[in-house]
This record gives structure tokens, sequence and C-alpha cells, in this order.
């Protein structure tokens, strides 16, 4: 099975509760075509939902999703870099801040992976953020990366410690 990022706008979802229905809603549309949601995150304002799921099939999973209220934005196939799966199921909650870095044309998986080995060692300079994990399109387009941090500027001294770009930072509602 393949892994899909999904972005879509939350039109209609303002609450706990009722993020909560539309994600059981969606994870028994998606079972019944043999996939799987494996992990929501919320903007704070419940303006934007980023949603990775396992399936066989990218059309399914969008007219699935489609069938169910939701009109992605984005699908793309991606790959989880800095955790195994099974983890991410089971802490999938313990993030505040994603950070989007839409990635150069030039660079390839193996060299992107290379530099992440390379560069992850100085999350250490900034003790009080915590890598989680990335989702990176394997179109190479660009990589979605979880933090739990105190606030946006240690994200960002992260980053410069890792020495990787910003394109943009979302913080990540804890209601969930």
């Amino acid at each position: 099975m393949s892994l899909f990022l999904v972005e879509t706008p939350l039109e209609g979802i303002s609450t706990e509760q009722g993020l909560e229905a539309k994600t059981n809603q969606l994870q028994e549309a998606v079972q019944k075509q043999e996939g799987n949601l494996i992990e929501v995150q919320v903007s704070k304002d419940f303006s934007r939902a980023f949603l990775i799921f396992e399936s066989d099939d990218e059309e399914v999973l969008t007219g699935t999703l489609q069938q169910n209220g939701i009109e992605p934005e984005l699908v793309k196939h991606v790959r989880l870099v800095g955790k195994d799966l099974e983890e991410v199921k089971r802490q999938a909650s313990n993030v505040n801040y994603l950070v989007q870095w839409n990635l150069p044309e030039d660079l390839s998986m193996e060299d992107y992976l290379a530099r992440k080995k390379k560069n992850s060692v100085h999350y250490a300079d900034v003790p009080e953020v915590s890598f989680e994990r990335t989702y990176v399109c394997e179109d190479m387009s660009k990589c979605l990366c979880f933090y739990d941090a105190p606030d946006e500027d240690a994200v960002q001294r992260a980053r410069e410690a890792v020495k990787t770009p910003v394109d943009s930072i979302t913080e990540i509602s804890k209601e969930k």
C-alpha cells in the first residue's frame, strides 16, 4: 500500500466534535475501499486539514473523499521519513507545528535523504524542539515536517540549525 497526503480546506467544521465526526466518517469510508486513515492534522484556526492515508489507488481514494464531502486541493503520493508507520499511528497527536518546504527542482530523493541524515544531528542544538516526522512527496515537489515545539520561533531556529528552508509554518490544533 502507498501513503498519500491530502490537503483540503475544512469547510463547515470548526469544532473538535465536528472534526471527530468527519474523521470517523472518512475512516469508515476509506476502510470499505481497503484503505486506512493514518493521520489527521488540522490548522489551529480549523481552516485546513492535512491527512495521510494508506491506499492502493489514488483515484479510488480521491473519489471516496469527494463522495464524503471532501474536495482535496492536493493529493500526493508521499514517503514517510523519520518514524516508522506504526509509531506514527500511535503518536500522531504529538505535534503542534507543520513546516512546508517546496523542494528545489534539482533535488533527488537520494540527495534529500542524505542531506536529512547529515543535518538531523543539529536538531540537538535546539533541544526545546522535537522533530517528529516528515512526509516527502515522491514527485519531489515538497515535504511536510511535523514538530513538537513551544512556539513558531523555536521551529524557525530548529530549521536554521538543520540548514533547511521554510516556505510556511502552520500551527496545528491540539483539539483532536
